[in-house]
């Protein structure tokens, strides 16, 4: 997810069927090449992990997303290939579900730009529309949970989720709002976090940014279909297949990084006095320990590309198996 949840995390060319280039797609195809066999874009978005993949060689790859918005606007150019492209309306956390003995995944974890831009959609803390923020276009919304959630279980999402230190001020003043009128509108929740939260710094971030993006998460169930997605991708993948993850803020990558150093037989023994364990065939290679970044180049065309990281590992043929999420370190909810 961008650093910043009221822009795109990159550039858009203009026209309507230009294609949108994402964060880190050179370093990524360099890390993965060469590209071949069978793909799955398990974020395709507005495509365009999807279109390098086949520019690069691919023979097919799926393109999954769970906003049939992003299906819809595919439409336009899906066509131009053919049989080569699969599009498919769901989550990625069921990628195994839509195709198996993959030669590559790949997670691009930012909002997507066209969710941003368009204000009825409730994303943007910058463009007034409903409070909305579903990724799917159904079940719970932000409203609902805004509205309706225990002024504790708010509190405890701003700060599992956005890292927001004054969640229980903003909590507070949320449940005191609501009672005198709906919470229904972006800008609406926005006042009131920024009535708390007060910039004192101009090149300050928006007070509302950190609450926006916990309530999103939460919305979407982001975490949860983050590690039931890198659980799919270990089922769907077939021995060599690799697997390619961009993340965007360091919880993200910590789950990641904390997931590829378990599969691979890098976490180790927690105490170094404790029996040593025999440890059970490793389901990855890690192909870099230190997670990828932007370089120079993309840094200057797109300077919110900054926080971007990208962990690349390959599919072993040891079996698969179930994730604890705890130790992965994904943020866990009261009563979770």
């Amino acid at each position: 997810m961008s650093p910043d949840p009221t822009a795109p995390d990159t550039p858009q060319t203009s026209g309507s069927d230009a294609p949108h280039i994402p964060v880190l797609l050179r370093p990524l195809l360099r890390a993965v090449a060469p590209v071949k066999g069978r793909w799955l874009d398990g974020t395709f978005g507005a495509g365009g992990y999807t279109r390098a993949l086949l520019a690069e060689g691919a023979d097919t790859v799926y393109g999954v997303d769970r906003d049939p918005l992003a299906l819809d606007m595919a439409a336009k150019w899906a066509d131009d290939y053919g049989e080569r492209l699969k599009l498919v309306q769901g989550v990625f956390s069921r990628m195994d579900e839509y195709a198996q003995d993959l030669d590559g995944v790949v997670l691009d974890l930012g909002v997507s730009s066209m969710q941003l831009d368009l204000a009825e959609r409730g994303f943007s803390f910058m463009r007034d529309g409903p409070l909305d923020m579903r990724m799917s276009q159904s079940g719970r919304s932000a409203e609902d949970i805004v509205n309706e959630a225990d002024e504790g279980d708010i509190a405890d999402i701003l700060y599992h989720y956005g890292e927001e230190r004054a969640s229980r001020r903003i909590a507070r003043a949320i449940v005191r709002e609501r009672e005198a009128a709906r919470i229904n509108t972006t800008l609406q929740l926005s006042g009131i976090i920024e009535k708390c939260l007060p910039r004192s710094k101009p090149n300050q971030s928006h007070p509302a940014t950190r609450s926006f993006q916990a309530l999103r998460i939460a919305v979407n169930d982001e975490y949860g279909e983050l590690v039931a997605g890198l659980e799919a991708a270990e089922r769907a993948l077939a021995p060599g297949g690799q697997l390619a993850v961009v993340t965007f803020h360091s919880i993200e990558d910590r789950m990641v990084k904390r997931f590829l150093a378990a599969r691979s037989g890098g976490a180790g023994r927690a105490n170094r006095y404790a029996p040593e364990m025999v440890e059970a065939k490793p389901q990855f290679t890690v192909k870099s320990r230190k997670a990828i970044g932007p370089d120079d180049q993309e840094l200057s065309e797109n300077p919110r590309s900054r926080s971007a990281k990208l962990r690349v590992a390959v599919r072993t043929d040891a079996p698969a198996g179930p994730v604890d999420r705890k130790s992965i370190g994904m943020p866990m909810l009261r009563g979770a």
